[in-house]
């Protein structure tokens, strides 16, 4: 991705929600522990990853706890089972945790309205008095909020925040696009929030709620929210863009996603989700709490039957015919996964101090062959009898539950997906790319993935967009074709008049200085297009040179970032300039080839303008 996107991309990947696709790893199944260990130490040496953390357990105990490779590369540290590593947003289970343990005591209910458990909190949802935020949508990330916005990324404060002072930072994002419950979209915002409620509840500091009933009697003896002495004696150096060390990243909103954990920290962890919530025989939370945090319940995906999705901060995550139940976690040069499968009663934790994620992607697809080697397939109806009421789902939809609604306007173009059936078989695939998920008719409205058999899409009606499909955690609404690929024409025209525009001023612009044209009208059609293309050329390298450190470039109003806001309504003000003049020179004596080329390129730059004021593009203030 480029400019705009990559920003979004890099937004979506840091503390991360959910699994990417499985890797390809050569088909590699290891057999063995050794094998597995040479496989792991491959694939950072092929890519040069510093280290990695592993914690693996079985029924019967640990079965790898270690690390391989560099803590610190300028130090020349090995990395240990004592190392610590930042987690990120696998952080939250723990707020879940905490939450559940609330409920079982009877201090809390997960249908508790957000409004009267902590009025202090600042929060805006117009269907408050119909469908108001409950406990259970900050968990499930149904609230309709969007992600944090970059100020609250940017925030570095090393002094001890309080949690209240963390959410107040930037409250401006916790804003109900939709009602409640009906729609999941990641958000870094809900789970602090419900921190602060248990926070409020016990009378005491989350963090430290957290280590009197969970690390202690876990055993996490090193696990820590804030930077501490243990840290800066046994913290993994973080590395970035090509192993570049990064500074410390003190989260303002630390339930979210600040821990900082060992590989021996994590395998008791692993271990508490296995033995269904008992450590050394004494329950911390219930069996039902935890199968509870394993299920969907807020969305309408989920009444309406999915069986799949985004739980009290645990998810699904497929691994060829099996589901495991897992969370992802992901700051600055560190990326983690805690996932277990409660059938197999075996799971792991997997951390590295570095952001090659498809090198992370690698070693856990590794993990998993080797955890699942002697699990037999489980083995499902691939096919089931397409009748007409079936018929009437195939076509092309876009996603509505973008995960920061500034970056909607590019889903609805380029995130297009298209359904349609290729014998029995339902298929899911975007329409700018290859990857297929295929779906066996359950019921009219239920298909079941012909992968693990769970039901992982479903038809139901959303009370704000109307008829909608859910896949997975992705929610689309059906786009009509002119509207698709009207939007990709425009899209596909304005990027070739751009790039013709520099072409042509080659050959003007040497003509001019030859005196061969005129000033005048014939001048001033081809130059608006002109500077508006060299405008979009600007915007996108502030976000280029943004991403080289883009909390401190785009989350603070420094040059980078007034640079895109400045380009954006540049563009917006050549573009308008460019259709004024091509409708006020329309009889003015020159070439009409000229005129008419100008006038498109024109036309082309005044619709995408539009398009990016009625989203929230132009002027935009990344820093706000």
């Amino acid at each position: 991705m480029h400019g705009f996107a990559r920003l979004l991309g890099l937004i979506f990947s840091v503390l991360l929600c959910a699994p990417a696709p499985a890797v390809e790893v050569d088909g590699l199944r290891p057999e063995t522990l050794d094998e597995l260990k040479a496989a792991v130490a491959k694939v950072l040496e092929e890519n040069d990853v510093p280290s990695v953390g592993i914690a693996m357990v079985d029924e019967t105990g640990p079965v790898w706890v270690g690390a391989i490779g560099k803590a610190s590369l300028e130090n020349g540290i090995d990395a240990d089972e004592y190392s610590l590593y930042r987690i990120g947003s696998t952080s939250k289970m723990f707020v879940a945790l905490s939450v559940l343990k609330l409920v079982e005591e009877g201090k809390l209910s997960l249908d508790d309205r957000l409004a009267e458990l902590a009025p202090e909190i600042e929060f805006k949802n117009q269907w408050e008095e119909s469908d108001p935020v409950r406990v259970v949508h900050l968990l499930e990330h149904t609230t309709g909020w969007d992600d944090i916005h970059l100020p609250e990324y940017a925030s570095n404060d090393p002094s001890p925040l309080s949690l209240k002072e963390g959410l107040d930072l930037h409250p401006h994002s916790r804003s109900s696009r939709w009602k409640p419950g009906s729609r999941m979209s990641y958000c870094n915002a809900g789970p602090p929030v419900a921190a602060f409620i248990v926070q409020k509840i016990t009378g005491q500091e989350f963090e430290g709620y957290v280590r009197e009933h969970f690390f202690e009697p876990i055993g996490m003896t090193q696990a820590t929210y804030r930077r501490t002495e243990g840290v800066e004696d046994k913290g993994v150096t973080s590395y970035a863009n090509g192993n570049k060390p990064q500074d410390y990243w003190h989260i303002a909103v630390r339930p979210s996603g600040s821990i900082n954990a060992s590989p021996r920290d994590m395998a008791r962890m692993v271990a508490l989700f296995l033995n269904r919530g008992a450590v050394d025989g004494r329950q911390l939370v219930s069996r039902q709490s935890l199968e509870r945090m394993e299920r969907v319940e807020s969305t309408s995906a989920a009444r309406a039957g999915q069986e799949i999705g985004y739980g009290l901060n645990n998810y699904s995550s497929a691994h060829e015919s099996w589901i495991y139940r897992a969370h992802d976690g992901g700051v600055n040069g560190g990326i983690t996964e805690l996932a277990y499968l409660p059938e197999g009663r075996f799971g792991h934790a997997i951390m590295i101090n570095s952001d090659d994620f498809a090198s992370f992607r690698k070693i856990s697809e590794l993990v998993r062959n080797y955890e699942t080697r002697k699990l037999e397939p489980k083995a499902f109806d691939q096919t089931s009898e397409i009748e007409a009421g079936h018929r009437d789902i195939a076509g092309l939809y876009y996603p509505i539950n973008s995960r920061q609604q500034i970056s909607f306007f590019l889903d609805r173009v380029f995130n297009v997906q298209r359904l349609s059936f290729e014998g029995n078989q339902l298929r899911r695939r975007p329409l700018l790319g290859r990857e297929t998920d295929a779906y066996a008719a359950l019921t009219p409205t239920q298909y079941r993935s012909v992968e693990t058999g769970a039901i992982s899409l479903v038809r139901t009606v959303d009370p704000l967009a109307g008829p909608v499909v859910h896949a997975g955690t992705t929610v689309l609404k059906p786009a009509s074709p002119l509207l698709v690929y009207g939007q990709l024409g425009v899209a596909l025209l304005w990027g070739l008049a751009i790039v013709t525009s520099f072409l042509y001023f080659l050959v003007w612009g040497i003509r001019k200085l030859r005196g061969r044209i005129p000033a005048g009208a014939t001048i001033r059609i081809r130059v608006w297009p002109l500077l508006a293309g060299l405008s979009v050329v600007a915007l996108v390298g502030f976000f280029v040179n943004g991403m080289a450190d883009p909390f401190r470039r785009l989350g603070t109003p420094s040059p980078t970032a007034i640079g895109i806001m400045v380009s954006s309504l540049l563009f917006a003000v050549f573009a308008g300039l460019g259709v004024s003049t091509a409708i006020r020179e329309r009889h003015a004596a020159m070439n009409r080839f000229n005129y008419w080329y100008s006038s498109v390129a024109a036309f082309l730059h005044g619709i995408v303008a539009i398009y990016l004021l009625w989203f929230g593009v132009i002027g935009l203030m990344t820093w706000a």
